[in-house]
C-alpha cells in the first residue's frame, strides 16, 4: 500500500511539473509525459506493468470527453456538424479499410479482417492528443473540426473493431456494420441526452456548490455505463451528456455552481490527461519485451508502424482536400443566398411587412400565425449569422494543412488495441504496431505542429483584428444595454438610502438586470450572432458580477433571499 501511495503521489507531482515545465521548455506537456513514462518504465517498480484497457476506455475517457464536450461552443459544433460527421465516420471507415489492406500485405497470414481490426484501432484521432492544437493561433473552425472529430470518431473506430473481430469468425455484410453502428450511436445519444437533462434537473435543486460538483463527476458514467451495457457506445453517450450540459447549464445552474465545475473539472482533466500519457510511456517497455520473447522482431514492427502512420496521414490529406473544396462551394452558395435572406429579414422587421408575408403565404387550409413568423424569423437570423461566420472564418489550404497534421493518435489507439482477443494472430506484434503509431504520432506530429502552424499561418494584421473585435464588442454592449432597459428601476431603488440599508433593494434590481442580460446573451448564442469566445467572456463577466454582489451581501450581513 505504501508503495502504491508513493507511486501515485509521484505521478501527480510529475504531471504537475510537466504541465508547468512543458511550455517553458517549448515542449507540449503530453509529449514530455510520454518521454518521462518511457524512462520510468526501466525502474524495477514498473517491471511487468500491465494496465487494464477497460480502465482507459471506461474509466478515463468518458470523463475527459464529457468535460471537453461541456466546454465546446455548441453553436460552432452545430455549424460544423456536417464536416465533423464526415471526419468522424467516413474518414475512419476509409482509413480502416486502406490500413486493413496494408496490414494484410505486410503481415502474411493475418487476413483482411484482422488487418481492418488493427486499422480501426489506428484510424481515429484522439481528443486528448489534439488538445495540443488549442494552444496554437489557429482558426476557431479548425479547433471546432478537430474537437468534434475527436469527440465522435472513437465510436466509429470501436464499432468497426468489434465488427472486424466478429468478421474473423463469420461473414459480415455491409448492412451488419451499418446496423451495428446506427444502433450504437442512436441508443448512446438517447441515453446521453437523458443523462444530461437528468443531471441538470437534479443539480439545479442542490444549493451547495461542492455537492453539485461532486454530482457532476458521476454524469459521464451515468451516461456511459448504461450505454455500454446495452451494446451502444459509452463514449458517445458521455459526449451527448456533455453537450446537453454545456448548452443548458448557463440557464439552469447558478454562476457559483458553474465556476466550481470549471475549476474542479480542469483539475480532473490535467490529472487524467497526464495519467493517460504517463501510462502510454510506461507500457512501451513491457510491450517491446513481449515481442522480443516471441521472437517477432521489434525493428520490422516499428517500420510497419512508420508506414502505417505515413499512410494514415496521406489518407487524411486525400480526404481533407475535397472536404475543403466542398466547404468553399457551400460558402459560395451562401453568398448567393444572403441578399434574399436579408430582404426577407427586412420585410419581417416591420408590422406591414409581416402582414403582407402572412397574406402571401397563407392558404385556405393553412393560416400562418404570428408564432410561425417568429420561428421563421429566428431561422433567418441564424442562417444569416452562419453565413457571416463562414465568410469571416473561411478555410483555405493553410487551415487544411493544420487539420491534416494535427490529427494525432493517442489514448484510444493504445487502449483499444489491448482489447484484441488473446487468439489474435501475432497479437503482441499488432499491439506494438499500434503503440508505435500512437507514440510516433505524438512525438512527430505533436512535436512539430506548433512549427507547422507558424510556417503556414500568415501574420494577422493587429489593426484589422482590433477593429473587428471593437465592432463585435460594440454590438454586444448594445445588446446588454437593451436588455438592461427592459428591467424597470423600482421606486424602492430610486429612493434607497446609500450604504448597507439600501443595499438589498439595489442588489435585487442589479440581479434582475444581470438575469435579463444573461438571457439576451444566451439567445444571441443560440442564434450565433456573436463570436463564441467574446460571448463566453461576456457571460463570465456577468457571472463574476453576480458572485461579487452576492458575496458583498453576505459580508455586509444584509443578504436577502434572491
Amino acid at each position: 500500500m505504501a508503495e502504491l501511495l508513493v507511486v501515485s503521489l509521484s505521478a501527480l507531482l510529475v504531471i504537475a511539473g510537466a504541465t508547468v515545465a512543458g511550455p517553458r521548455l517549448g515542449v507540449a506537456a503530453p509529449l514530455l509525459l510520454v518521454l518521462i513514462g518511457v524512462g520510468a518504465s526501466f525502474l524495477p517498480v514498473f517491471s511487468g506493468l500491465e494496465i487494464e484497457p477497460d480502465l482507459i476506455l471506461e474509466g478515463v475517457l468518458p470523463p475527459l470527453l464529457y468535460s471537453a464536450a461541456v466546454s465546446m461552443p455548441t453553436m460552432n459544433f452545430r455549424r460544423e456538424f456536417g464536416a465533423i460527421s464526415g471526419l468522424s465516420v467516413l474518414l475512419v471507415v476509409v482509413s480502416s479499410l486502406v490500413l486493413g489492406l496494408f496490414f494484410m500485405l505486410v503481415f502474411p497470414g493475418i487476413g483482411f479482417a484482422w488487418g481492418c481490426a488493427l486499422g480501426a484501432v489506428v484510424s481515429p484521432t484522439d481528443a486528448v492528443a489534439t488538445s495540443i492544437i488549442k494552444r496554437q493561433p489557429v482558426s476557431p473552425r479548425v479547433v471546432a473540426l478537430l474537437d468534434g472529430e475527436g469527440l465522435l470518431n472513437d465510436a466509429t473506430a470501436l464499432v468497426l473493431l468489434r465488427t472486424a473481430i466478429v468478421g474473423t469468425a463469420a461473414a459480415v455484410t455491409f448492412w451488419d456494420v451499418a446496423g451495428t453502428f446506427a444502433y450504437a450511436v442512436v441508443v448512446a445519444v438517447a441515453i446521453g441526452v437523458a443523462a444530461g437533462f437528468g443531471n441538470l434537473f437534479v443539480r439545479r435543486r442542490v444549493t451547495d456548490s461542492t455537492v453539485n460538483t461532486v454530482i457532476s463527476f458521476t454524469v459521464p458514467f451515468v451516461a456511459s455505463l448504461p450505454a455500454e451495457a446495452l451494446g451502444a457506445s459509452g463514449l458517445v453517450a458521455a459526449v451527448a451528456a456533455g453537450l446537453v450540459t454545456g448548452f443548458r447549464a448557463p440557464r439552469d445552474l447558478s454562476p457559483q455552481h458553474r465556476l466550481s465545475d470549471t475549476q474542479n473539472w480542469r483539475t480532473v482533466e490535467v490529472v487524467l490527461e497526464g495519467a493517460v500519457f504517463l501510462m502510454m510511456g510506461l507500457e512501451v517497455r513491457a510491450i517491446v519485451g513481449e515481442v522480443e520473447r516471441e521472437h517477432a522482431g521489434v525493428g520490422p514492427a516499428v517500420l510497419v508502424a512508420a508506414g502505417a502512420l505515413v499512410l494514415v496521414v496521406l489518407v487524411r490529406a486525400a480526404y481533407v482536400v475535397p472536404l475543403l473544396a466542398a466547404l468553399a462551394a457551400q460558402g459560395r452558395r451562401h453568398d448567393r443566398l444572403q441578399p434574399r435572406l436579408e430582404n426577407l429579414q427586412e420585410k419581417l422587421s416591420t408590422p406591414e411587412g409581416r402582414r403582407r408575408t402572412v397574406d402571401a403565404v397563407s392558404t385556405p387550409r393553412r393560416q400562418v400565425s404570428e408564432r410561425d413568423l417568429d420561428r421563421f424569423a429566428t431561422r433567418l437570423t441564424r442562417g444569416l449569422a452562419n453565413i457571416e461566420y463562414f465568410r469571416r472564418e473561411s478555410l483555405g489550404w493553410r487551415d487544411g494543412v493544420v487539420v491534416v497534421w494535427a490529427g494525432m493518435r493517442g489514448a484510444v489507439t493504445v487502449a483499444a488495441v489491448q482489447t484484441l482477443p488473446p487468439d489474435a494472430p501475432q497479437r503482441s506484434t499488432l499491439v506494438l504496431v499500434a503503440y508505435a503509431v500512437a507514440v510516433m504520432s505524438l512525438l512527430l506530429q505533436g512535436g512539430t505542429v506548433a512549427a507547422v502552424v507558424r510556417r503556414v499561418t500568415p501574420p494577422e494584421d493587429p489593426a484589422a483584428a482590433a477593429e473587428r473585435n471593437q465592432d463585435e464588442l460594440a454590438r454586444l454592449f448594445e445588446t446588454l444595454r437593451a436588455a438592461a432597459g427592459t428591467v424597470p428601476e423600482p421606486e424602492e431603488v430610486t429612493h434607497a438610502e446609500p450604504g448597507p440599508a439600501g443595499f438589498p433593494a439595489m442588489k435585487r434590481h442589479r440581479l434582475a438586470v444581470i438575469a435579463a442580460q444573461r438571457s439576451a446573451l444566451l439567445d444571441a448564442r443560440d442564434d450565433g450572432t456573436f463570436d463564441a469566445d467574446i460571448l463566453q467572456d461576456a457571460l463570465a463577466t456577468l457571472d463574476a458580477t453576480q458572485i461579487d454582489l452576492e458575496l458583498r451581501g453576505r459580508l455586509a450581513g444584509t443578504d436577502v433571499p434572491d
